[in-house]
């Protein structure tokens, strides 16, 4: 992998062979019966009927004082509160007998092996090795399965020459501008991580992110940018991503159109279609492999903007995060392991209690864009109704996410959190020290935290109805010391292992996406008509529509 040199950002080609290890291994691994048919489900069915729907969390409290110190833990880079949550010890203890039942350690150990538990698409499932760090390298290339060894290999050559390239685009005082133009993993993914790193970013880099194929949101940046000061980075794993490439083709038109003379220095490509991206005029090309998601992307050369912002050790640092947590996941008894516990819980919300969302409160406007991240993340990973087999599944999957961050929230839709007819649980997210604030700011936002936790379990009662809270309401606590690019990484992680948790309870494929795919192929079709006028074939809604459209 060379890099070559220019007077600006610096051109390298990283273009990885992608699938050694992908269809290395055909099995799913060890793999136990799906949760419907094992004896701990029926279990839980009855645990719920007896006991479990009649939990009251202040009773809970009051007859147990240690309940805190059994319901919470430490966990890389987070601790967690679990105790105000709708379970007890005996809930929890058949919740861990359906995930040994289920084959859980199995079906994790699969996927660290390299197995191909994409069933559908026949590919292994390998973003952690995105994040082994450096040291881990010569270990485990002693050690682990071929497969495994080439790809890390590979992994590291594309990450010191995308981080190389990072800290020379960062050294480059007349680049002012960084545009992303992705959509899904390619834009979610490092959007919200640049946005929450916002105190480790360099001065003097403005990043900014495109994905919508509404040009408004691509002319809202371009009118305050210039050719000369600007790197645009056109991330596509097969560069040929609808709204990606009219925004690319946009952007290069835009370029061309007010001076700019050097395509091969302004635009730099994330993608594995080295020659699309060639043709398009892109020499600086990173690539990523078959066995990494678009959700799962963040810690590839997908990456890039964050690398720019914080820099290689920060990048460096993010990964560590994320490494340490997978660690925990891979190496802690089900009892003890944080991802599975809160898997578990999700799967004793949505199929016992049926409650089919839950909100994401992050108390911080850093992590503003984390909930639309974990919706992606959650919803499209385990958004299926068919089983591994294709068969159809007698119980709901995932639940919806939603939310904002607070205090913005409470004074939107809390209102429905404490007195709607609907139970949500609410996972709050909460930073002990803050890289930046303003006196007494950050204690109000604790206490605010803190207080709408305690008032949806506690409650209060009211006579009249109207100022009556029921409470007991069910919520989890996260906490980070500080949002720091490794406790970041660490609590994303901590999110991905949780739905491969509840994924695999539920025996579902949590890895592939052909939910997306129908519309765009319909799009396709739909976009002439809007030309031609043409309505053949189309049912009577569809032609109504696309007449008074055009």
């Amino acid at each position: 992998m060379n890099a070559e040199r220019s007077d600006g950002p610096p051109r390298a080609s990283s273009a990885p062979s992608g699938g050694s290890a992908a269809h290395a291994v055909a099995s799913v691994g060890a793999s136990g019966p799906r949760c419907d048919r094992t004896p701990a489900w029926a279990a839980l069915r009855t645990q719920y009927a007896t006991a479990g729907k009649k939990l009251d969390l202040r009773e809970a409290f009051a007859a147990n004082p240690h309940r805190f110190a059994d319901f919470s833990q430490d966990a890389p880079h987070v601790f967690a509160d679990l105790s105000k949550n709708l379970i007890d010890a005996a809930t929890e203890t058949l919740l861990l007998d359906l995930a040994r039942q289920c084959g859980l350690e199995g079906r994790r150990d699969a996927m660290f092996a390299g197995d191909a538990i994409n069933r559908t698409e026949n590919r292994a499932v390998m973003h952690f090795l995105l994040r082994n760090p450096a040291p881990a390298l010569m270990q485990q290339a002693q050690t682990a399965p071929e497969n495994i060894a080439n790809e890390l290999v590979q992994v590291h050559e594309t990450l010191d020459a995308m981080l190389a390239f990072a800290e020379r685009v960062r050294a480059d005082a007349a680049i002012t501008d960084i545009v992303n133009i992705g959509i899904g993993g390619s834009d979610l993914g490092p959007q919200m991580a640049v946005l929450a790193l916002e105190a480790f970013r360099q001065p003097g880099k403005r990043l900014h992110f495109v994905s919508n194929i509404d040009g408004q949101e691509l002319a809202g940046v371009l009118e305050d940018l210039k050719p000369q000061n600007t790197l645009f980075v056109i991330a596509s794993k097969t560069f040929a991503t609808i709204e990606t490439m009219t925004n690319a083709a946009s952007a290069k038109q835009w370029f061309e159109a007010h001076g700019g003379t050097d395509i091969a220095r302004h635009f730099a490509a994330l993608t594995t279609n080295v020659a699309a991206a060639n043709a398009f005029g892109v020499s600086t090309n990173f690539g990523f492999w078959d066995w990494v998601g678009g959700r799962y992307s963040l810690w590839s050369a997908i990456g890039l903007p964050l690398a720019i912002a914080i820099g290689a050790q920060g990048f460096r640092n993010f990964l560590a995060g994320a490494h340490a947590m997978d660690q925990h996941f891979r190496a802690t008894p089900l009892a003890q392991n944080l991802p599975v516990r809160l898997g578990l819980l999700d799967v004793w919300y949505r199929n016992f209690h049926g409650f089919s969302s839950r909100s994401i409160a992050p108390y911080s406007t850093a992590l503003r864009r984390l909930p639309a991240y974990l919706q992606q993340l959650e919803m499209e990973s385990n958004g299926k109704r068919v089983d591994l087999d294709g068969q159809a599944l007698p119980f709901a999957t995932a639940p919806v996410l939603w939310g904002e961050p607070g205090t913005n929230g409470q004074h939107a839709y809390f209102q429905m959190l404490h007195q709607g007819t609907e139970v949500v649980p609410v996972e709050f997210v909460a930073i002990k020290r803050v890289a930046r604030s303003l006196p007494g700011h950050n204690d109000k936002l604790l206490a605010n935290v803190l207080a709408q936790a305690q008032a949806l379990m506690q409650g209060k009662d009211d006579g009249g109805g109207h100022k009556h809270f029921p409470g007991n309401r069910p919520s989890t606590f996260l906490l980070l010391e500080e949002l720091t690019p490794a406790s970041l990484g660490a609590l994303i992680t901590l999110q991905e292992h949780r739905v491969f948790v509840s994924g695999a309870i539920w025996g579902i494929n949590s890895f592939d996406q052909w939910g997306v795919e129908l519309g765009k192929v319909l799009a396709r079709d739909i976009e002439p008509r809007l030309q031609s006028g043409d309505t053949a074939g189309l049912d009577g809604s569809t032609a109504g529509l696309l007449q008074r459209l055009r």
